[in-house]
């Protein structure tokens, strides 16, 4: 699909609600009910991230269809890693919260904008979301290995460099 990508803004915030609400009962019927529980991401962090102009929307004909944050810059939770190593230590993205409304294409949306804006690429997901783990590998991203988050959750971590 031909999405448009632009900034979040809050008024944005009742349909990004939505999309994430869609996405964790569809991670909760195909066995990962835990990556996002039942109110991650909250919906502070969401407005912080669309203050920073962090958040992103994805639309057709001014429908909003998905939802990610991308940021160029280090990320604490891929200061460490385990099991594996990222292939470069150039400046890289990241695509965090990344959801839809189930019109497919918004993983391959997401990365073709950061593509746009950097050659190297972080994404990470839970070891129960074998779903995103095909669409991430689909999208030709390598597995660097385990990180964890703040909480000391563990997600598998990908990278996708394209110089």
């Amino acid at each position: 699909m031909d999405y448009q990508i632009r900034k979040a803004r809050q008024q944005d915030l009742p349909r990004i609600e939505e999309i994430y609400a869609y996405a964790r009962k569809f991670m909760e019927e195909t066995g990962n009910p835990n990556q996002w529980g039942k109110t991650t991401p909250a919906t502070s962090l969401l407005e912080d991230d669309i203050q920073k102009g962090l958040l992103y929307v994805l639309s057709l004909e001014n429908v909003i269809h998905g939802v990610f944050y991308f940021y160029i810059g280090p990320d604490p939770t891929y200061g460490e890693i385990e099991d594996g190593q990222w292939r470069s230590d150039t400046p890289y993205g990241t695509i965090h919260r990344i959801a839809g409304d189930g019109s497919g294409g918004v993983l391959a949306a997401a990365v073709g904008f950061g593509k746009e804006r950097t050659n190297h690429i972080r994404i990470d997901t839970h070891h129960d979301n074998k779903i995103m783990q095909k669409a991430i590998a689909k999208q030709g991203f390598r597995r660097s290995g385990i990180i964890h988050l703040e909480n000391g959750s563990p997600r598998i971590a990908y990278d996708l460099l394209l110089k």
